[in-house]
């Protein structure tokens, strides 16, 4: 089977943690087993999220009085492409998988005149109190929003097009090959004859790993993250797994933007487009959201749960 897994960068780094590669590498290190069990069984893209780790990223180039300027955050994610995806390759690797695994600096194609350009959703960077927020925001010219218990800085998130690198993903999944593509949700870029220029703004990743699943007939999209699964009732003491959501249920709810909603129209859209499984789950839980026992399953209408 083919199948396209979508890590958070929240899986890695969870809200409040100090951001060290530590932390971040021994919580791959405790799921790689699972990761590479899957990977060694079925034809497997990872499309990793960057948030936190590209907002660490965008702080030191902003804090660096060396620089006549701050990096550009399109510049920030091919960068953090290579960390995270070098990180999952040590992982795999140390988990014991045979196949190789590829990592791929990928380039996502956003509609220039996107009207998310004017309007940012996603957080990025380390979780703040109120009032350091407001004065980094001040200090780097940051929009910034509550997040949960604190405040994060937001950027533009565009829709993607299409992961340009899709095509190569598909001839290494051929030879056998383990994909790590569009990590961070893929470099945004524009045309720019006879090319593409990068633009100031994060696309997410999990838009972006329901387009791959589409693009490369993926039968199975699971999307991993920092909690169980969708929630009903969430942030309240009467809040509950949901074990199946149907898409006509998903229709007059409000998903935010910054957290669970990109996820579940995601899924809702692989779902919709291919007809394929969509999961959504927690990275800890891999094993359990595969057999079922964990996790959120999306279902197309008039489907009924497996």
């Amino acid at each position: 089977m083919r199948l396209v897994l979508a890590i958070g960068g929240n899986a890695l780094l969870h809200r409040g943690e100090i951001p060290d590669a530590k932390t971040q590498v021994a919580r791959l290190a405790l799921v790689a087993p699972a990761l590479a069990a899957l990977a060694a069984e079925h034809e497997v893209v990872i499309v990793h999220g960057n948030g936190p780790q590209v907002g660490l990223l965008a702080m030191e180039t902003g804090n660096d009085s060396s620089l006549t300027s701050p990096y550009p955050l399109w510049d920030l994610v091919a960068e953090s492409q290579g960390l995270i995806g070098f990180w999952l390759q040590e992982a795999l690797g140390h988990a014991g998988l045979a196949k190789d695994v590829v990592v791929l600096v990928s380039r996502t194609l956003v509609e220039p005149t996107d009207p998310r350009l004017l309007e940012p959703t996603k957080f990025v960077g380390s979780l703040y109190d109120e009032s350091s927020a407001h004065a980094l925001a001040k200090k780097h010219d940051w929009t910034i929003a509550a997040d949960g218990p604190g405040w994060r800085r937001v950027v533009p998130s565009p829709l993607p097009i299409r992961v340009l690198e899709s095509a190569q993903a598909i001839s290494l999944l051929d030879a056998g090959v383990t994909v790590v593509l569009a990590g961070g949700g893929g470099v945004p870029v524009v045309p720019d004859e006879p090319g593409f220029r990068g633009i100031e703004a994060i696309v997410d990743k999990d838009y972006v790993a329901a387009r791959v699943a589409v693009d490369i007939d993926a039968q199975m999209l699971v999307i991993l993250t920092d909690v169980p699964g969708v929630m009903s009732n969430f942030g309240t003491p009467n809040q509950e797994l949901l074990k199946t959501l149907k898409i006509q249920d998903i229709e007059g709810n409000r998903y935010p933007d910054g957290s669970i909603g990109p996820k579940v129209w995601a899924a809702a859209d692989f779902v919709t487009a291919s007809g394929g499984r969509a999961l959504i789950g927690s990275l800890d839980n891999l094993d359990a959201i595969m057999n079922g026992k964990s996790g959120t399953e999306i279902l197309g209408s008039g489907s009924t749960a497996p």
